[in-house]
């Protein structure tokens, strides 16, 4: 008698509505870094060390990218009434820039996915931006210079006093390495207002990358859409940064005091380009029309931010082969005897999910 495989929750993926239509992924990221005690033993994600000239990243100043001014600020169960740690800094992943220059060069943060093969998906950030003027902070997808999907905030565009606070959506091209990497002049480039401070608290900022189409949200509220045949068509991976180069077009600066940019969490939901792992996806999916064999993904708005302290890698019977996290109890393998989220159940072409287009 043949034993039939055992089953897991979201074995065939994870489900979200884009521009009215349900469209699935097979794979998944999620780090909760508010929860995270050392960001250097986190094995889906880079930090990163390298320095960029004055020249090259067409600025008065160089930057100098260092793992240490990236940090994690972890306290799980003892907040003040604001939502702080503690010690008084938000809890989440810091991003660092210093005020003090280190020769022409302005110390920055980035810290990069540790995947490289993502093609299409939803990327979601809970992010506490600066209220320091004179950096750029950023939540963007890259291949290269001209396949980029940006969400950029320029600290010094802020303008408290008409509750101001824009963001940058863009779409980097072949036409705006042409303009000088002037995304501005391009029809890929949207400049939209945020209906809250984003320095005041965390919200989740939210890009969906689909064939031929971007979409940008703040907690859930579209900002902008994007059709275009700039929109990226190779794999790529997740960026968070916060920078300064003192150029007075983009970001200012540099900052006259440090600035902290503060990620609590990345979730990422997405195709995979690896052979290998199409291939794992393929073998654990027995069946996408069973129940909670895709699973829903919940939604972070302005009034139910309940979600983003929500992670399907830490909730009971898990499918396994996700991530690729060092950290315990990571990669769909939790302990943790919680219910799971509500799970949709639909009709999936499986031609459509074996090529990952739907």
């Amino acid at each position: 008698m043949l034993l039939q495989p055992v089953t897991a929750d979201c074995e065939c993926g994870y489900s979200t509505v884009i521009d009215g239509d349900v469209q699935a992924f097979t794979d998944l990221i999620e780090t909760d870094f508010a929860h995270l005690p050392d960001i250097a033993t986190n094995t889906d994600w880079i930090r990163q060390a390298f320095n960029v000239t004055s020249e090259r990243d067409r600025g008065n100043y160089g930057e100098m990218y260092a793992v240490g001014n990236m940090q994690t600020e972890v306290d799980p169960n003892n907040h003040d009434e604001d939502g702080q740690a503690n010690n008084g800094q938000p809890a989440g992943l810091s991003l660092l820039v210093k005020a003090g220059l280190v020769g022409d060069m302005i110390p920055v943060s980035e810290i990069d996915s540790n995947r490289t093969d993502i093609l299409y998906g939803s990327f979601r950030a809970g992010m506490k931006l600066t209220n320091v003027s004179g950096t750029c902070s950023a939540f963007f997808w890259y291949f290269n210079d001209t396949q980029e999907i940006d969400m950029e905030f320029l600290s010094k565009e802020y303008n408290a006093s008409n509750s101001s606070y824009p963001v940058n959506l863009v779409l980097q091209s072949r036409e705006a390495a042409e303009a000088g990497f002037d995304a501005q002049k391009t029809p890929t480039f949207v400049k939209a207002y945020l209906p809250f401070d984003p320095t005041a608290d965390f919200h989740e900022y939210r890009i969906d990358f689909l064939p031929g189409s971007v979409y940008f949200y703040a907690d859930s509220q579209l900002l902008a859409q994007m059709e275009s045949d700039a929109v990226p068509t190779h794999a790529g991976h997740l960026v968070l940064q916060q920078w300064s180069n003192g150029n007075p077009l983009w970001s200012g600066g540099p900052p006259e005091e440090d600035s902290v940019t503060t990620v609590s969490y990345v979730k990422a939901y997405f195709n995979s380009s690896s052979p290998q792992r199409q291939n794992d996806w393929s073998i654990r999916c027995h069946d996408p029309n069973a129940p909670n064999a895709v699973c829903a993904i919940p939604q972070t708005t302005a009034t139910n931010t309940t979600p983003a302290g929500w992670f399907f890698t830490s909730q009971n019977n898990m499918t396994n082969n996700q991530t690729v996290s060092g950290q315990p109890n990571s990669g769909g393998m939790a302990l943790a005897a919680t219910s799971l989220w509500p799970v949709f159940t639909a009709v999936f072409v499986v031609a459509g999910w074996e090529l990952g287009i739907w």
